[in-house]
């Protein structure tokens, strides 16, 4: 099973979730509002995706930081210590399968590939 990790309000979770649903994939989701998320596991995704991959620089959290704070994220442990406190940083979805990243954000033909074809 897979766990998707994002904003239940977030238009991109919502369509990554509708994609899964209707591809009949079972998963968990985990909700970082309510739920958070700690400094290990964005460690570990860090290490296979890096740590600039997981900054939404798209969204309005990252558009509403101040200069000195955008130009502080410049190496993994203060990113990773901006992404504790600010969950809304964190790219969406993200999707993790047996501790591996499987996807990260939302591209329709990609999530083809990475779940209905592993069916197949």
């Amino acid at each position: 099973m897979v766990t998707v990790y994002g904003i239940r309000n977030c238009n991109t979770v919502k369509k990554a979730l509708a994609f899964l649903d209707s591809n009949g994939i079972e998963y968990t989701f985990h909700d970082y509002k309510k739920s958070g998320i700690g400094k290990q596991k964005l460690r570990a995704w860090a290490g296979q995706t890096g740590y600039e991959n997981l900054i939404n620089r798209k969204g309005t959290t990252w558009r509403l930081l101040d200069d000195a704070t955008k130009s502080s994220v410049s190496d993994q442990q203060k990113v990773l210590e901006l992404l504790t406190e600010k969950t809304s940083l964190i790219k969406r979805p993200l999707v993790e399968k047996d501790g591996e990243i499987i996807a990260l954000g939302f591209d329709e033909k990609e999530y083809g590939k990475a779940f209905v074809m592993q069916d197949s």
